[in-house]
């Protein structure tokens, strides 16, 4: 964990987008997740994207919940609109946002158990709703900050660090995407590159 604030100046020959963005320009703070956190690959790729797809900052709202993941946020579009809300209730507070200003790209971060256990509601209806929002839940199967219990997505059978041996079903959140909106998701993976499709 650090507490030293990032440089504001960066070198005045990194490449720049069409906007006349840096990558810099896209980052936030410095991130105090555990060292080798995934979640930190997941902020650097959201990075890169935006970067690349040309997107002001400025434009983007991002949303998130309760737990790892949603801390996230801060480190990635610091000159974007944030907000983090209560636990679970992500999706109802952006799709408020969203019905305020439409003009905005709605980003939506969550966790494992922030969609799959106390939010799961809030997931269902969100995509019954079909608002307009790029959804990235950041699923490591286990509760960070409770230090380590199993969340309802994690894996029938793995074990924690204390040995136990997880014996339920996981929710499965992309099949139940699939069940309430099977024709949007074949098009989005369709749409997709190969090599950018989960498991593959």
């Amino acid at each position: 964990m650090t507490y030293l604030a990032k440089p504001k100046i960066h070198h005045p020959d990194l490449p720049r987008n069409a906007l006349g963005f840096t990558r810099r320009d896209y980052e936030g703070a410095i991130s105090t997740l555990c060292a080798g956190c995934g979640h930190d690959s997941i902020s650097a790729a959201i990075i890169q994207a935006f970067f690349e797809l040309e997107i002001a900052p400025h434009r983007v709202a991002k949303l998130s919940g309760i737990g790892c993941s949603s801390k996230t946020p801060t480190y990635f579009l610091g000159n974007s609109h944030g907000f983090n809300s209560v636990h679970g209730r992500m999706p109802s507070v952006l799709t408020g946002a969203a019905l305020a200003n439409r003009d905005l790209i709605y980003l939506g971060v969550s966790g494992d158990g922030d969609s799959a256990s106390i939010g799961l509601g809030q997931f269902a209806h969100v995509l019954r709703r079909g608002v307009n929002m790029l959804y990235i839940v950041e699923n490591n199967g286990v509760y960070g900050l409770t230090k380590g219990q199993f969340s309802a997505t994690a894996d029938k059978g793995s074990k924690s660090k204390r040995g136990q041996v997880n014996s339920d079903e996981p929710i499965d959140l992309v099949l139940l995407r699939r069940i309430q909106q099977p024709s949007r998701l074949d098009e989005e993976l369709r749409l997709r590159p190969r090599a950018q499709r989960c498991g593959e």
